[in-house]
């Protein structure tokens, strides 16, 4: 038995919408959405996660799942682990996404290459079992494939330039510092 293939969709998971859904949903709860659970003041991360070009991971994609009343299944291509969002809430649907180290591509099932993207499929029942068929090996299977082909950025490790002065720095943490200590934003990776 063979099954359609997956494609990846490489248009971006996350719309100025989403992040007002999220901001929204954070500042309405401050309590549960502390400084202490959120690591920066409630009013602060609402104004940094309304910013396009910043995005989180676990906080809100549980959001999103409750807002949606959807599971989403996360794909880290890294380490191939999949994370479960709104599991908890046993949603009859779901929805996949892969993250690549640096952002959410959403996964959706495709009856041909090149089919156009309104035949797509990216929303799948939740079984009883609470798996969604044979989708979800596919799934795995192409998040393997992608982790072999090392079709990842490891933010931890990667080897950044400074645009501006030059200096080499290795991983997220060292690029933040640098910024901070020099006012430079502008990196490159370079091997």
């Amino acid at each position: 038995m063979s099954f359609p293939p997956i494609f990846l969709k490489m248009s971006p998971f996350v719309s100025s919408y989403l992040l007002k859904v999220i901001a929204a949903t954070v500042a309405s709860d401050t309590e549960k959405y502390s400084e202490a659970f959120l690591e920066k003041p409630n009013e602060e991360y609402c104004a940094w996660i309304l910013d396009p070009e910043k995005w989180g991971g676990a906080i809100e994609l549980s959001i999103l799942a409750d807002y949606y009343g959807r599971e989403i299944a996360a794909y880290d291509i890294q380490t191939t682990r999949c994370d479960l969002y709104g599991q908890a809430m046993k949603y009859p649907e779901r929805v996949m996404l892969i993250y690549d180290g640096l952002h959410y591509d959403a996964l959706a099932m495709s009856p041909s290459e090149g089919a156009p993207e309104e035949f797509d499929q990216t929303i799948f029942t939740v079984q009883k079992n609470r798996m969604i068929g044979p989708i979800e090996r596919l799934a795995i299977n192409l998040v393997k494939d992608q982790q072999r082909k090392r079709s990842y950025t490891d933010t931890a490790n990667f080897t950044l330039r400074c645009g501006v002065c030059q200096i080499g720095v290795i991983g997220q943490k060292e690029a933040v510092e640098h910024a901070q200590e020099t006012g430079h934003v502008n990196f490159q990776e370079f091997k």
